[in-house]
């Protein structure tokens, strides 16, 4: 199926969720991409009505307070791209109003990722899949993204066999009541007092929790069969197999990941060091001498996937092993869905 409507040149955005970590990052990335928007609307539920946010401005929308309206039927008539996210079901609930409404909803949820005439774009990789929507464009998995940021320019040297990861995930994975969690328990704990825990399984600060999102019957979290499956559909290739163990770790921002690669055939150190050089969205940082390699606590904010710490993988017969860190609110989540929005631009 396609999407006969035309976009204009100038669309009008509706950011859902606005008042979300998520929704923030949106109004700041819409900014800093300048993004030629002719009007943007901040929705979200009932209770954040009236709430004004800040934004800077892009395209033909000056600089100012936008002010919070209600998500209802109503609010997306002459909507042009609803970037959404405010949960799954929401998204579910909402998904037939917005395209009737003639608007392209990208989705940051996990609700349509695996859905068949729903396109799961990363525009370095597959940009050409989002002219395929049928009016639904989903955003994949935070991890997933930085991960095949910097797994298909292998890909297209080598076939890739099997992957295995190990990620070390931000509290911002979990949303904004997250992240003031991991600030009030390390407080609570340098102060000697006694820690609560409502927005994790157990205590974040000075602790890694190897569980995120639900356990499902094989024993793995529905966050690792989400790499599995997604990284399968984003490059086009279901033979790869992916094997993820998924940890929350007590940072703030950005997503890491240690990777492993198996390749069917040779790829040397030294030709993954030019294909990341030269891919879309990658800055290699390894210099192993001067102790330069990502950390995910000083790359908060940027707009890249970092790769470091490549070397050969000695334990299988063609493997390489690297090292992945990016900020997962800008290219994890919010990043991703505008840059998938300017795909849809003439």
């Amino acid at each position: 199926m396609g999407w006969n409507k035309e976009m204009p040149t100038n669309p009008v955005v509706a950011v859902v969720g606005a008042t979300g970590a998520v929704g923030h990052e949106f109004l700041k990335v819409l900014h800093d991409l300048d993004f030629p928007a002719a009007e943007v609307r901040a929705l979200a539920s009932a209770r954040s009505v009236g709430k004004t946010l800040s934004f800077e401005g892009c395209g033909l929308v000056s600089a100012g307070d936008l002010v919070v309206s209600e998500m209802t039927p109503e609010a997306f008539e002459g909507v042009d791209i609803a970037l959404f996210s405010c949960g799954a079901d929401r998204s579910k609930e909402m998904r037939d109003v917005v395209v009737s409404a003639g608007a392209v909803m990208i989705d940051n949820s996990s609700a349509f990722r695996m859905d068949k005439d729903v396109p799961l774009v990363v525009p370095e990789v597959n940009p050409a899949d989002a002219k395929k929507h049928a009016g639904v464009i989903a955003n994949p998995n935070c991890s997933t993204i930085q991960m095949v940021v910097a797994l298909a320019p292998l890909h297209n040297i080598a076939p890739i066999k099997r992957v295995v990861v190990s990620t070390y995930q931000a509290a911002s994975g979990s949303g904004a009541p997250a992240m003031e969690e991991l600030y009030n328990q390390s407080r609570d704990f340098l102060d000697g007092k006694e820690l609560t825990v409502e927005q994790f399984q157990h205590r974040i600060a000075f602790n890694c929790i190897p569980h995120i999102d639900v356990f499902m019957k094989d024993a793995s979290t529905k966050e690792e069969w989400k790499m599995v499956v997604e990284t399968k559909k984003i490059l086009g290739d279901e033979s790869i197999e992916v094997a993820p163990t998924c940890v929350r770790v007590p940072v703030l921002r950005c997503h890491a990941e240690a990777v492993n690669v198996e390749f069917t055939r040779e790829v040397s150190v030294e030709a993954a060091q030019k294909a990341f050089l030269s891919a879309p969205g990658i800055v290699l940082m390894d210099n192993p001498e001067k102790n330069e390699y990502p950390m995910p606590g000083l790359l908060e904010g940027t707009d890249e996937t970092y790769v470091g710490r490549l070397r050969e993988d000695a334990t299988v017969e063609y493997g390489l092993a690297f090292w992945v860190v990016a900020d997962q609110v800008r290219k994890g989540a919010a990043l991703n869905a505008v840059q998938i929005a300017q795909l849809l631009l003439p």
